[in-house]
């Protein structure tokens, strides 16, 4: 079993190694302890969201398609674009969200990141258990 500084530790220097960029990996805190995340630096976390020209709740049914993502140039908003795609090529992932990954507090998807952010296929796939 690898614990959560372990796996801190061996996801970041990975995706270093393979990428020549510095990621973000951080343990959860209090009742999140165990938990992890992966996103960019907050230096390139510069993304926000707006509404679109003309937009209002009538306009836009079904929730967010009236508002459109702008890189502001400012630290501590969200992962850009790039930075998203390169990570989901790291980690073997199709899509990565603006706010990155989130790792669950549980050996077997700790497995599974450090193979992915090593460049391998996962021995193992973490299975929630959580309902």
């Amino acid at each position: 079993m690898t614990d959560r500084d372990e796996t801190i530790r061996r996801i970041r220097a990975a995706l270093k190694r393979r990428s020549g960029r510095a990621w973000s990996v951080k343990g959860g805190r209090g009742t999140a302890w165990g938990w992890i995340r992966i996103d960019a630096p907050p230096a390139r976390r510069t993304w926000r969201h707006r509404p679109r020209p003309g937009y209002t709740e009538n306009t836009a049914p079904g929730g967010d398609r009236g508002w459109e993502a702008y890189d502001t140039g400012d630290p501590g908003g969200s992962m850009g674009p790039a930075d998203r795609l390169e990570l989901a090529k790291l980690l073997g992932l199709e899509l990565i969200r603006d706010q990155g990954v989130s790792i669950a507090a549980n050996s077997d998807y700790y497995r599974e990141y450090i193979d992915r952010a090593e460049g391998r296929e996962p021995s193992v796939i973490g299975k929630p258990y959580w309902d």
